[in-house]
Order: structure tokens, then sequence, then C-alpha cells
């Protein structure tokens, strides 16, 4: 298997609907939920070596990668493509071909918009490529998959962590984790959700709500209470939504919130003294925002996907290096794209160098159990669910100075999603 020689986190991945649900913009902090080169790889478009011996012709695996490398989450993107560039390096040992088939990649900007995702997605299928990957954004990926199911070309959505993703078709997967992962990593700092009261601090938009139907459907199932405080998503003076979450005294206030206001939130909370009457919990994103939670950062209890160094597995290792040496950081999403190439190398070693057949592609990535970057990953079978560690995370130190560290790994198993019936 030459895509996973190393063996056996997220840090806990971003908030539940970053680049999920609702998206989210400038990387801020929110709960619900990447574009240098990687060592070994050439450039984006032209990925990769020709056959061993340099004089075959041998057609290529053409691959399409349809995500925001402009927009509200391009910050995502391209942490996405550093990990694709150099997963695709280390599942190809440098050589960017399977079997003397070299792997060409085409880039397209989707900007988060569904429609030009869309639109990208058929181009490259018009011009005869057989996989698609990408999808920084939920809405991008809910959109994406079917058309991938349609045209019979196998779609590795991204970062996007709408749980719909999983099941949506036996066509689509993902190779980053979903809502439920996050708000499973989320309950796990109170135990046993079964007579707990849990109170959601959000905005009143589309993202606030899903985040508090999620935490309902989740934890409300499992014996908790669940209620929510809603702020408009105009608010800039937050303290009366602050003296509302310390009044409802929960056991757990998890908190999703995007935005501009988001360092005057975590002013207000610690200002109201809210941490010392319940465990408050939010999801860590890229490093570019530990220094919005102030003061307040080492009171919180973080769920996370993934940070720089959480890990501590030889294939993580790899990858920082190849990032680095590309000039690039790891981040929240870079195992996104690393493990993308990951499942796409591994597809067409079945395919013994080609793409042509689909149903070969699928068949070899159900059930396939890897050495990842967060460490032992499977692609589960039934409904495509990519099962991976989750982590409980602290931040230490205030502004430029805060540091994560992780506190607890979950396994895969304690925060598996309950299987989706496939869609399609």
């Amino acid at each position: 298997m030459r895509s996973s020689t190393a063996s056996t986190r997220t840090a806990s991945g971003a908030p539940a609907g970053a680049a999920g649900a609702g998206g989210r913009t400038r990387g801020l902090v929110a709960l619900a939920a990447c574009a240098l080169l990687a060592a070994g790889c050439a450039e984006a478009g032209t990925a990769g070596t020709g056959a061993a011996d340099g004089g075959s012709a041998q057609s290529p695996v053409k691959v399409g990668l349809v995500y925001s490398k402009t927009g509200p989450l391009a910050a995502y993107g391209k942490q996405y493509l550093e990990g694709f560039k150099a997963g695709l390096s280390y599942a190809t040992k440098g050589s960017g071909a399977v079997d003397g088939h070299r792997i060409e990649v085409e880039e397209q900007d989707d900007a988060g918009d569904p429609a030009k995702a869309v639109s990208a997605a058929k181009d490259l299928i018009g011009k005869g490529h057989k996989i698609l990957a990408g999808s920084t954004a939920s809405g991008v990926a809910l959109q994406v998959g079917p058309i991938a199911a349609q045209n019979k070309v196998l779609f590795v959505s991204g970062p996007a962590a709408a749980d719909k993703v999983t099941g949506l078709n036996k066509y689509t997967f993902r190779s980053g984790r979903q809502s439920y992962q996050d708000i499973r990593t989320a309950a796990s700092f109170i135990g046993d959700a079964k007579g707990r009261k849990v109170t959601v601090l959000a905005q009143d938009s589309a993202f606030g709500q899903a985040n508090v139907a999620a935490v309902k459907a989740v934890l409300g199932s499992q014996g908790a209470t669940v209620d929510a405080v809603l702020a408009p998503p105009s608010a800039t003076d937050l303290t009366p939504f602050a003296t509302q979450a310390k009044t409802a005294k929960p056991d757990l206030l998890f908190v999703a919130w995007a935005g501009d206001t988001s360092a005057a939130l975590w002013t207000a909370l610690n200002q109201q003294d809210v941490f010392a009457e319940t465990k408050v919990v939010t999801g860590l994103d890229l490093a570019a925002s530990y220094p919005l939670f102030g003061p307040a950062g080492e009171k919180i209890s973080f769920l996370n996907h993934y940070f720089g160094g959480a890990a501590g597995t030889p294939v993580e290792k790899a990858m920082d290096e190849a990032v680095t040496a590309a000039g690039g950081t790891s981040d929240i999403f870079t195992p996104d794209g690393f493990t993308a190439a990951q499942l796409i190398v591994h597809a067409v070693e079945a395919g013994h160098g080609s793409a042509d057949d689909t149903a070969v592609l699928v068949k070899a990535l159900e059930g396939w159990s890897f050495d990842g970057v967060k460490g032992r990953t499977t692609v589960r079978a039934e409904d495509h669910a990519l099962l991976q560690p989750m982590f409980q995370v602290k931040l230490t130190g205030n502004g430029a100075a805060a540091k994560p560290s992780v506190e607890r790994a979950l396994t895969a198993d304690e925060v598996a999603p309950p299987v989706t019936p496939m869609a399609g």
C-alpha cells in the first residue's frame, strides 16, 4: 500500500460549521465548522513526472481541484492545497505518478460560491477529468457531489464539514472531519449527557441556527436539555448575551460564533465571569485566530480537528517537512489536502494507473483503513464517513504568544457519527 507506510488527531477540528454548513468568514472562531508547492511535486496542472523510463507516453490521470483559492475561506483553501501537494508526493514516493501514469492536477477557484463550483466541475468533467477534489465550503460540496454522481466520477470533498456530505452518494467521499465529530468532541468535556443542561451561544443566522440544531440532534438525543442564546449578527454590544448565557447556568456552554465580533464576545464572557460558572467549549480554528480569545483563551475548553504538531505521527512529520520545505506552515486543514491525495492515489493504484473505471476507484476506497496524518483513519464502507481521531485542546499564553497543546486525543470510535443510509 503505497500511500500509507507509517504507523500509527484532530486537534479538535474547527468549530462545527467551520468551512461547514454555513461556511465561515475570515478564519475566525466558530463552532459547528490553504498554495505552495510541496517537496517532490511539480506545479499544479503538471504534478509529478512521466513514466520511470522517461520515454513512455502512458496516459495521465486527470484530477480536478475545485476549492476556495479566493473568497472568505481562502486561508482554508491555501492550507488544503499545500497539504494536497505534500500528500501527492508522499503517496507516490515523490514520483507524482502511479504505475507510470503521471497525475495531472488542474486547479479551479470556486471562491466559495456553489454556482461557480458547479460550473468548474462540469468544465473539468467535460475535459476528461474522472476525479474531482476540493470543496472548502459545505455549500460547494453539497452541489458538486450530485454532479459527480450524475457523471460517474470520483469526488473527494475537502474541509467541508456538513454532515449531509456523508452518505450523499456512492461517488462522494470526504478527506476531512464532519460536524458530528466536532460535537461529539465537545460532548466529551462533560461525559454522560443525560440530565445535563447545554446552552448554545450563537448568532441568530443560518450558521448559528444550524449549530443549535446539530447540538440538539446529538446531545438532546442523549438526554441533555438544550437551549440557546441567539444574538443578532449585527450586535456589537455583546454583554447582554454573555449575561443571558451566565444566567442560564448550563453544565456546558457551547459557543458557535463567526465574524468581526469574536474578540468582543470573548471579552464579554470573561468580564461577566462566565467561566467560573460553567464549562465553556468552542472549536479551535486556524492559528491566526488564536489571539482573538485574549485572556479568555486559557479558560476555554477547545475541541479541535488539527493544529500543527498535534498528532505526533510519522505521517504528520512527513507532511510537515514537505509543507515547511515549500515555505508553508501546517495548520488546521492541511491534513485534509494530504488525506485527499492519499485517497486518490490509493484509488488509482487499484485501477493500475487508470481512473476510467470509477466503480474500481469506489470499491478501493470503501472500507480502506490507512495511516493518516492524525493517526489510523478509515473510510467507512456503508456511508463513506471518514473515521478519525479528534482532540481536546487548551491554549496557553495570550495574543501572539498563545500556543495550543493536546489535553486528550479521542479515538475514531469515540467520535464516530452514526451510519447514514446512502442516498444515491
